[in-house]
């Protein structure tokens, strides 16, 4: 079944991708960047279409590139997240993460590989449970990452990721947003009121309340799905600041009046007291601090 897929041609495309550069994948699989432009040129013989464009300072997806990366960048992170769950954590020097599955989809996993070469002696696993985790009570969790705009009295908060919410969408789909109202893509969370308050406030601030339309939205449980869907050219989503970001480098979507920006909430790492002076966790933290200011 699997028996013509370009494996290594299409490692190569996602790092090229997602970091714009044959040069920076190149780096990152410890290859050449002649032999990451080899890769994707078979690539592209093999799918029939140019995946790339050349830009001055990297390259560009073309349309048909950024729907391949959307596939090819989910299945490889599943991949590597199922591979991760199945290695056995060593005795001691491991540490346990619990945050949403879109924080760690789109925001952390793709960071992590800049964690383990630092700290390779750690063994990381995520918890990406909906429920939130008692970390006063449940010690197999070492450090929570949660979205709200509360505060955590009890818990040592090390650090905050701050963002706010934009429009976004894939760059066909903007070059026609200003001519009709565009389908929108939603997101239905358990207490949902934060994005429908996010939407009204954008469309009242670009003054476009006819594009709330019911009928026209699309639903999705995760933020991870509606940004698929987004790339996908489903419609245009009202998207975190943090969840769009590494989207937004690769090209895939662009954002819609990007000088209206609503206010969102934030990203906090906890952690018990006193937790955070165990190893791992404070190498984790550590790094976790410098990329939420990156």
């Amino acid at each position: 079944m699997f028996a013509t897929l370009p494996v290594t041609a299409l490692r190569s495309f996602e790092a090229a991708a997602r970091l714009r550069s044959f040069k920076l994948a190149a780096a990152e699989l410890s290859v050449t960047p002649t032999a990451v432009s080899h890769q994707v040129k078979a690539l592209e013989r093999h799918v029939g279409c140019a995946l790339f464009e050349r830009v001055p300072r990297g390259v560009r997806l073309t349309d048909k590139g950024a729907r391949l990366f959307a596939g090819v960048h989910g299945a490889l992170l599943d991949v590597a997240q199922t591979l991760d769950a199945l290695r056995p954590a060593p005795e001691s020097g491991a540490l346990t993460v619990s945050t949403t599955h879109s924080f760690a989809a789109l925001w952390l996993v793709p960071r992590l590989g800049r964690f383990h070469e630092v700290y390779p002696q750690y063994q990381l696993r995520l918890d990406t449970s909906p429920d939130p985790v008692d970390l006063l009570q449940d010690a197999s969790v070492d450090v929570a990452i949660r979205y709200s705009r509360r505060r955590y009295p009890g818990l040592h908060a090390a650090c905050t990721l701050p963002e706010w919410f934009g429009v976004y969408g894939a760059p066909a789909q903007i070059a026609h947003a200003g001519r009709r109202a565009p389908a929108l893509v939603t997101v239905r969370w358990r207490d949902s009121e934060l994005y429908d308050e996010g939407w009204q406030a954008w469309c009242a601030a670009a003054g476009l309340p006819a594009w709330r339309r019911p009928a026209a939205e699309l639903a999705y449980t995760e933020e991870h799905y509606a940004l698929q869907a987004a790339i996908a050219g489903q419609g245009l989503v009202l998207a975190s600041s943090v969840m769009v970001s590494d989207s937004v480098a690769a090209g895939t979507l662009v954002p819609y009046r990007p000088e209206i920006r609503v206010a969102g909430s934030a990203y906090t790492a906890l952690c018990a007291p006193g937790r955070e002076r165990h190893p791992p966790v404070k190498a984790f933290l550590s790094w976790l601090r410098k990329e939420f200011r990156a």
